[in-house]
C-alpha cells in the first residue's frame, strides 16, 4: 500500500539528497529529465516551494513540486497524475494545474488547457546569411545584461514565464555550469539588439542534445526574416561544438514559429502541456 503524500516548505538535507537520488532513478527509468531547472533549483537551493513527498529516504516513491496550485509531478515510464495526490491538493485548492510530459489520457474532471511541443532536428542544418548591415557576437557578461532582458522581456510580453524575466533570474543562468558565452548570440542591426539566440548543450544526457534554450526577436524587427537567421546561426553553434542534434520547446498556438521550425527541419518528438482540474 503507497504511504499518503506529505506536504513540506523547504527540504531536509536528508530529504534534498532522497529527492535527487530519486529524481536520477526516474531519468534513468525513462531516459530525459524527470524535472525542469528551475524546479531541480528549488532543490538543489532549498528555495520556498511545496514540496509533496511520497515515501522517505531510499523509500521515496513519489515527489512533485508545485506553487499557488500548479504541480509538476514527477513521473516514471508509463506514469500519469497520480489520483491521490490530486484529491489531497484539492482539499485546499479548487482549480489545480499538472504539467505532464507526453501524450496521457485526460483523467476524470481535467481539461487541456496548454500544450508545448518538443521538437528536433539533426545537425548541421542550412545557415540563413546575416542582413546587410547586422552584426553577431557572443553575449558579454557585465555588458548586455540590461539590454538583453528588455529585448526578451519585449518579444515575450504575453509568455507565462518568458516575458517577465528579472536581473536575477538571469544572473542564475549566467552562473550555471552549462552556460557558455559563445552559445549565446546577439544580433545588432540600425544599432539596436534586434535577436538573441541562448543555446544550451545537455552535457549530461546520452545523446547530448543540444537546445535552442531561448530565442527572440524584438517586437521592432519581426516580419523581416530575422527569426531564421537567429534560428538557425543558434544551431550553427552547437554543431561547431560538436552537438549532432538540435530541439526545442514551442507552444502548439505559435503557428508562426511552428511554421518557420518545420521548413528548418525540426520534426515532432513529443507534445508536453498542463492538465486543469477544477472551474
Amino acid at each position: 500500500m503507497n504511504t499518503p503524500w506529505r506536504r513540506v516548505t523547504h527540504l531536509s538535507t536528508d530529504e534534498r539528497i532522497a529527492v535527487l537520488a530519486y529524481l536520477d532513478r526516474c531519468e534513468s527509468e525513462i531516459s530525459r529529465e524527470a524535472i525542469d531547472e528551475n524546479r531541480r533549483r528549488a532543490i538543489l537551493h532549498d528555495r520556498p516551494a511545496d514540496h509533496w513527498l511520497r515515501g522517505v529516504g531510499a523509500s521515496l516513491t513519489g515527489y512533485a513540486q508545485g506553487s499557488n496550485a500548479s504541480v509538476y509531478e514527477v513521473e516514471q515510464a508509463g506514469g500519469g497524475v497520480d489520483g491521490e495526490l490530486l484529491a489531497t491538493i484539492q482539499e485546499n485548492h479548487t482549480v489545480v494545474d499538472f504539467w505532464v510530459r507526453g501524450s496521457q489520457a485526460v483523467p476524470d474532471g481535467g481539461r487541456s488547457v496548454r500544450v508545448i511541443e518538443l521538437l528536433s532536428v539533426p545537425l548541421p542544418v542550412p545557415t540563413a546569411p546575416l542582413p546587410t548591415g547586422a552584426t553577431l557576437r557572443p553575449f558579454e557578461i557585465g555588458v548586455d545584461e540590461e539590454r538583453w532582458l528588455a529585448q526578451n522581456n519585449a518579444a515575450f510580453a504575453d509568455h507565462p514565464e518568458q516575458g517577465a524575466w528579472k536581473r536575477d533570474d538571469l544572473d542564475l543562468r549566467l552562473r550555471d555550469d552549462w552556460f557558455d558565452p559563445s552559445g549565446f548570440l546577439l544580433l545588432f542591426l540600425d544599432g539596436a539588439l534586434a535577436a538573441s539566440c541562448w543555446t544550451k548543450i545537455h552535457e549530461l544526457h546520452r545523446d547530448r542534445a543540444g537546445e535552442i534554450y531561448v530565442v527572440s526577436v524584438d517586437p521592432a524587427f519581426q516580419g523581416r526574416g530575422i527569426g531564421r537567421v537567429i534560428v538557425t546561426q543558434g544551431l550553427a553553434s552547437l554543431s561547431r561544438r560538436g552537438v549532432r542534434r538540435g530541439i526545442l520547446f514551442v507552444e502548439k498556438t505559435n503557428e508562426p514559429a511552428r511554421v518557420l521550425y518545420r521548413e528548418i527541419g525540426f520534426e515532432l518528438v513529443r507534445e508536453d502541456g498542463v492538465l486543469r482540474f477544477g472551474a
